[in-house]
């Protein structure tokens, strides 16, 4: 990597990205000034968690309904309930790992690794090994909600069978690589690449190599909230672009993922504008959450 500058530079000015990116720091910037977040901004955050890990947790095949998840406390009786406690401990602790995020990026995914599967688990908290496989990434088809169009994508295409995922040789030089670019956009180098598009690129690397052997989806999907609050877009966690894919549907999101791993420039500009139209969703979701706390309702 050449010092000063950004290889994800040229993505920021795909046909589309532009637009999109644009779209979505217009959408942010109207819900943190929404009144309700001069009072009650910490609320938000909390509730956003707890819709974002919802949905994470649905589109890793766990698909229960909003106040179930809220109601229970015991996420340890079958497959189902362990993935929804996997997603709410990764999406609590999160925002906390912002100090350690700019300085050690792979440190803060084994650490997420870590609380999906607890330290009971062997190879938690540590990518695969040679030989060892990845669960599924989209156990569960969502449908799209009928009111969403993801314009990104065409959704009278085929839905595509994703490639198995690399070997660990790849998946540690990919990782190495991905967090030497991190780190570097940390100390000030390549600052001028908008949020979502670093953002995007950090969530569909981490699916396409699915470093560790399960709850990659998760992690992937916190480990861009992560981003967007470190890269300034979204600095108080508010803005649950889980809540987006899920509605969005996982026909969508595979389909949007498959450009990505093509490379194309016109695959990477779906896959970035599926990710803003996903986070112009959260934001909708949270301009809900901020409505209702206004009339008194939550």
């Amino acid at each position: 990597m050449s010092t000063g500058t950004d290889p994800l530079a040229p993505l920021a000015q795909l046909p589309g990205v532009p637009d999109a990116v644009a779209e979505v720091r217009k959408a942010v910037d109207r819900l943190y000034g929404h009144r309700v977040m001069r009072r009650r901004a910490a609320e938000v955050t909390s509730e956003s968690a707890l819709r974002g890990a919802r949905a994470s947790a649905a589109l890793a095949g766990a698909d229960w309904p909003l106040e179930e998840v809220r109601r229970r406390s015991d996420f340890g009786a079958d497959a189902e309930a362990r993935t929804i406690g996997a997603a709410l401990r990764v999406a609590a602790e999160a925002g906390q790992l912002l100090s350690v995020w700019r300085h050690s990026p792979l440190q803060v995914l084994a650490r997420l690794h870590l609380l999906a599967v607890g330290d009971a688990d062997p190879a938690a908290g540590r990518p695969r090994r040679a030989g060892e496989d990845a669960e599924e990434l989209f156990p569960l088809d969502l449908p799209a909600a009928e009111t969403v169009e993801s314009v990104e994508v065409d959704p009278a295409a085929p839905v595509p069978v994703l490639p198995p995922a690399p070997g660990a040789d790849e998946v540690a030089a990919r990782l190495d690589q991905l967090s030497r670019l991190l780190v570097a956009r940390a100390e000030g180098q390549g600052v001028g690449t908008p949020a979502l598009v670093v953002a995007a690129v950090v969530h569909g690397e981490l699916l396409a190599l699915r470093p560790f052997g399960s709850h990659n989806g998760v992690i992937a999907r916190a480990a861009q909230r992560i981003v967007l609050i470190a890269e300034g877009l979204d600095p108080k966690s508010i803005c649950p672009a889980e809540v987006g894919l899920a509605e969005l549907g996982t026909d969508a999101y595979r389909r949007a993922l498959a450009g990505y791993l093509a490379g194309t420039p016109e695959g990477m500009a779906a896959w970035i504008g599926h990710c803003g139209s996903a986070l112009r969703l959260g934001v909708r979701e949270s301009t809900a959450v901020c409505e209702a706390m206004q009339r008194g309702m939550v």
